[in-house]
C-alpha cells in the first residue's frame, strides 16, 4: 500500500479545565489530530504496528509477517531499517517498544526457555536487560538518559511495572491488578495499564508523589490502554467500546481525553506522541493492519473521563502480587 496523505481535522472550542498540582492550566484553544501519511513496512502482506515516536521523528515498531514477528525502524525520511532481530531470538519474536533521540532502541524477544527478555540495541550492539531474579522482562520505552519503563514476571505469571532512573528500579502494581505495565514516563509521570480481577485493562498514571490514579476510563469504554506521553503530559493510548470498535484515545491528565477514529476504521490505536505532537499509531481495514503519523493542531476539545481512584503503592522489586489467578499465566503488554 503506497503512502497516502488524508487530512482529517476536528475543530471545537476547549473550555478551560483545572488541572492538578504539577500541571500548569491550559487556555481556551481550538485544536485537531490531522493524519499525515500512512506506512507499511516493505513486503507482502506485513501487518505494521508502530510503538513510539521520538523527537526526530524516527519511528520504532513492530511487523508481523507469516506469524514471525520483529522489530523495525521508520525514519524520519520515510526509509525502513532491515528487520531488527535480537540474536537470541529462537521463537521467532522480536519486539521494537522504544527509540529516543540518538537511535537507541529497546524492546525484547522470546528466547530458548520460551520466556520474554528484554534487550537494547545501540549502534548494532544488542545487550540483554533482564530484572533480577525475575522470570520474563520487557522494555516498553527509553529516554535520552538511558532509563528504561516495561514490565517483569517475578515467576506467578502476574506482571508488575517498573521504571528505572538513574540505575535505580522502582516496581509497582495496582492494587489488587491481575498485572501492571507502565508504558512511558516524563518527569511528571508514568502511563500504562493494568488488568482488573475481571480481566479488563484499565489507564492509569503514577505521578512524582507515588500516588496511582486509576481508572483511567472514557465514558462508554470496555477497555482502555494508556501508551506514551510527551514532555507536555499529553498521553495517548486506545479504548474500546461496547459495540466492539477501539477507538484511539488522547488523554489530558488528571481526567480529560479526546477520541480520534482514522477514517473508515473501527481500529484506530495512538501509540507514540514526540513533544512536536506527532503521533505514531495503526488502524485496521479490510486489507489489514497499517501504520500512520498524525499530528496535534493546538489542543483538541476534550470530555470529561469516568471517576478516578487514587492509591499509594511502591511495592519493592521482585515482590509478586497474590498469585491467585494462575490462568493469567498467558498475560503480555499490548502492542
Amino acid at each position: 500500500m503506497k503512502p497516502k496523505q488524508i487530512f482529517n481535522s476536528i475543530l471545537a472550542v476547549l473550555f478551560v479545565f483545572p488541572l492538578m498540582g504539577t500541571f500548569a492550566q491550559q487556555a481556551p484553544n481550538s485544536g485537531s489530530i490531522e493524519v499525515i501519511t500512512t506506512f507499511d513496512y516493505p513486503g507482502t502482506g506485513n501487518s505494521t504496528l508502530p510503538q513510539k515516536i521520538n523527537e526526530r521523528g524516527d519511528v520504532v515498531g513492530v511487523f508481523v509477517s507469516s506469524g514471525v514477528t520483529r522489530a523495525f525502524v521508520r525514519f524520519s525520511d520515510g526509509s525502513f531499517s532491515a528487520p531488527i532481530v535480537d540474536p537470541n531470538d529462537t521463537a521467532g519474536f522480536t519486539e521494537g517498544r522504544g527509540i529516543n533521540n540518538s537511535g537507541t532502541v529497546n524492546g525484547d524477544y522470546v528466547g530458548s526457555d520460551g520466556n520474554l527478555h528484554g534487550f537494547v540495541l545501540s549502534s548494532g550492539t544488542f545487550t540483554d536487560f533482564n530484572i533480577p531474579g525475575a522470570l520474563q522482562t520487557t522494555l516498553l520505552s527509553i529516554n535520552d538518559a538511558g532509563d528504561f519503563t516495561g514490565d517483569f514476571d517475578p515467576g506467578s505469571g502476574i506482571f508488575q511495572a517498573w521504571f528505572s532512573k538513574g540505575g535505580t528500579i522502582t516496581s509497582f502494581s495496582v492494587p489488587g491488578a491481575l498485572s501492571t505495565f507502565a508504558y512511558e514516563r516524563s518527569t511528571q509521570l508514568v502511563v500504562g495499564y493494568y488488568i482488573d480481577s475481571s480481566g479488563i485493562p484499565h489507564g492509569y498514571f503514577r505521578d512524582t508523589s507515588g500516588a496511582l490514579h486509576f481508572p483511567i476510563d472514557p465514558s462508554g469504554s470496555a477497555g482502555t490502554i494508556l501508551f506514551g506521553l510527551n514532555v507536555r503530559n499529553w498521553v495517548v493510548g486506545r479504548y474500546a467500546d461496547s459495540s466492539g470498535v477501539t477507538h484511539g484515545l488522547f488523554f489530558v491528565p488528571p481526567n480529560s481525553f479526546f477520541t480520534f477514529d482514522y477514517p473508515g476504521s473501527t481500529f484506530t490505536s495512538l501509540n507514540g506522541i514526540n513533544a512536536q505532537g506527532v503521533i505514531c499509531g495503526r488502524y485496521v481495514d479490510a486489507s489489514g493492519t497499517h501504520g500512520f503519523l498524525a499530528r496535534v493542531r493546538g489542543t483538541p476539545p476534550t470530555r470529561e473521563a469516568g471517576t478516578e481512584m487514587k492509591a499509594f503503592d511502591s511495592r519493592p522489586l521482585v515482590t509478586p502480587l497474590d498469585p491467585s489467578p494462575s490462568a493469567w499465566g498467558g498475560a503480555m503488554p499490548a502492542r
